[in-house]
């Protein structure tokens, strides 16, 4: 099983460095672009939340991701430092109440763009799995 992983800082700007990392494997595991889309969007947005709401924003705390290929797909697996949250509980973003909020579409976006979202270790982990066909 392939696997590459990078660790940054929970600073916003560092989602370039994200940012950077997927390009490199559009390039390196020959992604089409639907894929490559849709992994840009959902992992960079599981990062943004990671460092926003996992680790406060504390520049002491690391996100890690982790991307590998298995079983015709790849798996990105984001972790960070924080105290987890409860996936269970999730306010449905498109319910009347909460379209006028700011947040909470993250999780929501992610499971509409990932064939597979699976949270581990109390929220702190999330992997993400796209599939190759």
């Amino acid at each position: 099983m392939d696997s590459i992983q990078i660790q940054i800082p929970s600073l916003t700007e560092n989602i370039r460095i994200i940012e950077s990392f997927i390009d490199n494997a559009k390039d390196q595991f020959d992604l089409n672009d639907d894929i490559y889309g849709n992994i840009m969007i959902a992992v960079t947005e599981s990062v943004n939340n990671a460092i926003v709401h996992g680790n406060q924003r504390e520049k002491t705390k690391n996100v890690d991701l982790r991307l590998s290929i298995e079983d015709n797909a790849i798996k990105f697996r984001v972790s960070d430092e924080g105290n987890g949250f409860d996936h269970h509980n999730l306010p449905d973003p498109t319910s009347p109440d909460n379209l006028d909020k700011p947040g909470g579409r993250g999780i929501f976006l992610m499971k509409h763009l990932c064939d597979e979202v699976t949270f581990l270790d109390e929220g702190k982990i999330v992997e993400l799995t796209f599939y190759l066909s």
